[in-house]
C-alpha cells in the first residue's frame, strides 16, 4: 500500500511479513538501495523485529555478518565487505535526550555509513534532513504471554506489519527495490 502523507513525509508503504525470514528479505531488498549518509529510524515494541530487520539491511548492504542488538554497547559498526558503506547500528533505548545521541558522535560517521537507530524517534532527526522511518508491529498475544526481545524460535513465523515512510529530499519517491 502506498499513500501520500503529511508532516514532511513524501510517502508511506505498508508490508506484511510472515516471519523473521520475510522481514529480513524485505530489509535486504531495501538495503540494496541505501548509500552512505542514509539515516533510518526503527520503531516498534520489544520483540517487534528491529534487530532482525537490521540484519536483513546488513545483508543487502554487504556488511560483515553477525549483526546483534547494540543494547548494552549503544553502537556497533559493521564494516562493508566490498565497496559499499559501513552500517552503524545504534540502540537509543537507554538514552534520555538528543544530547546523549550527540555524545555518541554519530555525525563523525554519517557521511560514510548507513546509520540505523533503534528507539531513535525524537532523538536523531536532527542528524539528517532525509530519513526513512520504519515501524515494525507484531500481533500481540495474551497478557500472560512471556515478552520476547526479538524473533525467537517460538515466534519465527509470527506475522509482522512493516511501515516504511520516506522523509526529506533523498526519499521523495520510494526505492524501486521495494516494488
Amino acid at each position: 500500500m502506498t499513500r501520500e502523507c503529511a508532516g514532511g513525509r513524501h510517502w508511506e508503504r505498508e508490508y506484511r511479513t510472515a516471519g523473521a525470514g520475510q522481514t529480513q528479505e524485505l530489509a535486504r531488498a531495501l538495503g540494496t538501495s541505501l548509500r552512505a549518509g542514509d539515516l533510518l529510524l526503527l520503531s516498534g515494541e520489544l520483540g517487534a523485529g528491529k534487530t532482525t530487520f537490521t540484519q536483513g539491511l546488513g545483508e543487502g548492504l554487504g556488511v560483515r555478518p553477525g549483526i546483534i542488538s547494540p543494547t548494552f554497547v549503544l553502537v556497533r559498526i559493521h564494516p562493508s565487505q566490498g565497496s559499499g558503506p559501513d552500517l552503524v547500528h545504534v540502540d537509543a533505548y537507554r538514552l534520555a535526550s538528543p544530547a546523549e545521541i550527540d555524545d555518541i558522535d554519530l555525525e563523525n560517521t554519517m557521511d560514510t555509513s548507513v546509520t540505523v537507530v533503534e528507539w531513535g524517534a525524537g532523538m536523531v532527526e536532527h542528524l539528517s534532513e532525509s530519513r526513512l522511518e520504519v515501524t515494525l508491529l507484531r500481533a500481540t498475544g495474551s497478557p500472560d504471554t512471556e515478552l520476547v526481545t526479538d524473533f525467537s524460535s517460538e515466534d519465527d513465523d509470527e506475522e509482522r506489519i512493516v511501515r516504511i515512510a520516506g522523509i526529506g529530499p533523498r526519499w521523495a519517491a520510494p526505492p524501486e527495490q521495494l516494488g
